[in-house]
């Protein structure tokens, strides 16, 4: 009965054409969006960025987590010693030895790359994959420090170290030119200038590698003199970050 009534007050109800018409062609639904390849999507389906910066918070989470991960993974491969003497421990040195290095170069990545981002503004996809490729490279760190360390720096492991050390700065590069092509990218091109520390950074790990064949200690010296020279993030930066505050 209720059913019935409604639908006799509803044709007692008088419609206007006009307005009908008016109703039908202003709706408030959402338009077809054409702009992505013609499909027709609504507006509200639609997956632009063009109105809001994409977040780079995510980012430097995922790339913190990625590192405190390997920080982890290379403690994992210190192995309790079988003996309680010193000399056993003491045949643990070059283990240790890789570990303290990679540690430090871990700590350097993670350093710089919070130094950087400190000064990016906007991020795109591109940046998104060149971040990906640093910590590709940076995840056989672990990988190489344990062939060199249980293989006691010989020249093979040690130049494979190299090698992935050496690829890992040039996907920092990469990164770093991938920021500076983003909108607002002048800020972090102005404070990097011509980056001779990470060009001589890669001239010195092309050198250190065939070096691991005459003599794997010479190899092994330049990792640690490059390690000095990236102690200290770049005081650019920070100077530029300094100078914004106030």
């Amino acid at each position: 009965m209720l059913a019935s009534y409604m639908a006799g007050e509803l044709r007692a109800v008088p419609r206007d054409p006009k307005r009908v018409a008016r109703l039908a062609t202003t709706t408030d639904a959402p338009r077809a969006d054409t702009r992505h390849g013609g499909r027709g999507y609504p507006a509200a389906m639609s997956l632009t960025y063009g109105s809001e910066p994409m977040n780079k918070g995510r980012l430097e989470a995922f790339s913190d987590g990625v590192i405190a991960i390997l920080i982890t993974i290379m403690v994992l491969e210190l192995h309790v010693p079988q003996g309680a003497d010193s000399k056993t421990l003491f045949s643990l040195k070059w283990v240790f030895l890789s570990y303290v290095l990679s540690f430090i170069y871990l700590g350097i990545y993670w350093n710089n790359h919070h130094h950087m981002f400190q000064a990016t503004q906007r991020i795109n996809g591109m940046v998104l994959w060149a971040n990906l490729h640093l910590l590709f490279w940076l995840s056989l760190i672990p990988f190489a420090t344990g062939w060199m360390g249980e293989n006691q720096i010989a020249p093979l492991p040690t130049a494979v170290y190299g090698v992935v050390l050496l690829l890992s700065g040039v996907a920092f590069i990469i990164l770093q030119r991938a920021i500076i092509a983003c909108p607002g990218g002048a800020q972090l091109e102005a404070a990097v200038g011509r980056d001779v520390k990470g060009r001589v950074s890669a001239a010195m790990y092309v050198a250190a590698i065939p070096l691991a064949f005459v003599h794997e200690w010479f190899a092994y010296a330049i990792y640690v003199l490059v390690a000095m020279m990236w102690f200290v993030p770049d005081p650019r930066i920070e100077s530029m970050l300094t100078a914004q505050r106030d």
